[in-house]
């Protein structure tokens, strides 16, 4: 469970954003508010505005955002009954509130507008809100049994600049599908839904794989590059219970085609975790040797 919090000044902007239809907006609670449609919800807060309207800054939009593990778990109600807490744990209390549910992305996320000026007209303080919610959010996540980020997956990737920020695409959907997947074919399905390349490295001219490549964007990471756990001995061994495996090219034609010289296409297959976070540096193994980076002269 991650919060963002912003402080704003209209609550008809962040009504508006909340509401958006593109986004499959749903009310899940509310306190204080009328909830009839979008003028009357905004109205309700302005009205309680008016009670201080020296603040400039009396909107409190608050997501929290709920990991794709969790899914199955996190009903509106469920989703509701963990905001509330939130707020009570952030001191927003005796004050409007309404509570939205978007289900424009693959992960779990509701929105929060609040009125910090409170029933009795008071200011809700936001003194070290940050450090709150990032504490508030850490216990709530072990007392719901919520799934708890670590390590790269921790990382906000929407401030990530390229290449890196491919790399976690590429981390992100190998996650995703290698729990899914019980051979590289199924992992190679999986990855090619979200325009991922896999491609293998074999040694020399013989048919014994060497390491495994993903692409996407115009940019190529080595298994190991992406994750440790993401090299081709890691994920083979996941599948077969072996550190390395030779293939026939006449038993797997079907599967991996592969021209001279270069290595083989096996489809968009998964997405690997970024090394930037002290793994970027670490040595790749037999899968990043110089002859390959000369092949791909965009890899990183």
């Amino acid at each position: 469970m991650i919060a963002k919090i912003v402080l704003g000044s209209s609550f008809s902007r962040v009504v508006d954003y909340m509401l958006d239809k593109e986004k499959s907006a749903e009310i899940v609670d509310s306190n204080g508010v009328r909830t009839r449609d979008k003028d009357s919800i905004i109205d309700s807060f302005l009205t309680q505005q008016e009670m201080n309207p020296k603040i400039k800054c009396p909107v409190y939009h608050i997501s929290l955002d709920f990991s794709s593990q969790d899914k199955d778990k996190l009903s509106n109600e469920r989703m509701a009954e963990i905001a509330r807490e939130y707020m009570k744990k952030m001191n927003i209390t005796n004050t409007q509130y309404v509570i939205i549910r978007h289900y424009d992305k693959e992960h779990p996320h509701i929105h929060l507008c609040i009125n910090r000026i409170n029933n009795e007209g008071k200011l809700i303080s936001d003194k070290n809100d940050r450090y709150r919610s990032e504490k508030t959010c850490k216990e709530l996540t072990l007392k719901n049994d919520l799934y708890y980020a670590k390590g790269k997956e921790r990382v906000k990737t929407h401030r990530l600049k390229e290449p890196d920020r491919t790399k976690y695409q590429i981390y992100d959907a190998l996650k995703q599908a290698m729990p899914k997947s019980s051979n590289w074919s199924d992992l190679q399905s999986e990855l090619t839904r979200k325009d991922i390349e896999l491609s293998f490295k074999y040694k020399g001219k013989t048919n014994e794989i060497q390491g495994v490549v993903f692409s996407k964007n115009g940019f190529s990471f080595s298994g190991s590059k992406v994750d440790r756990s993401f090299s081709y001995s890691k994920i083979n061994q996941v599948f077969t219970g072996e550190e390395k495996i030779s293939y026939s090219a006449e038993r797997d034609s079907n599967f991996v085609e592969r021209s001279t010289g270069k290595t083989s296409p096996l489809q968009t297959i998964i997405e690997a975790p970024l090394g930037i976070l002290g793994a970027m540096g670490a040595s790749a193994g037999s899968s990043d040797n110089e002859d390959w980076k000369r092949k791909r002269n965009r890899s990183y």
